[in-house]
């Protein structure tokens, strides 16, 4: 597969990604939902439109209803254009399945990813 790379500081500027944060060489979000299984339900609609572009992101699943995704490209060790229309359609999608950005589980800028927003 061929993988055209970005720069990070595009990110900012475009108003589909608004949820989403540059951390290190990931691109990160987190959802909040209105229940667990509403959260879990969601994890399945990331997992289907991961498959359906053949670029897999790290989905985290936290109690009350958190979702926290991360995507990076594995094969250039960075963001790329997959990494960005990935996130493009998680965004679009999450409304329609009741969820919404959820500023706690977005990740500070160049923090670890795997840590939660002050």
């Amino acid at each position: 597969m061929r993988y055209e790379p970005v720069d990070a500081s595009i990110i900012g500027n475009r108003p589909d990604l608004v949820e989403w944060r540059v951390v290190g060489d990931t691109l990160n979000a987190g959802f909040d939902a209105g229940s667990y299984m509403d959260a879990a339900a969601f994890v399945r609609v990331i997992a289907e439109l991961a498959e359906a572009m053949d670029h897999h992101p790290d989905v985290d699943l936290r109690y009350p209803a958190h979702v926290r995704v991360s995507t990076t490209t594995h094969a250039t060790g960075g963001l790329t254009l997959h990494d960005i229309e990935l996130a493009r359609r998680i965004s679009a999608v999450a409304p329609s399945h009741g969820l919404r950005a959820d500023s706690q589980t977005i990740p500070k800028s160049g923090s670890d990813p795997s840590q939660t927003a002050d």
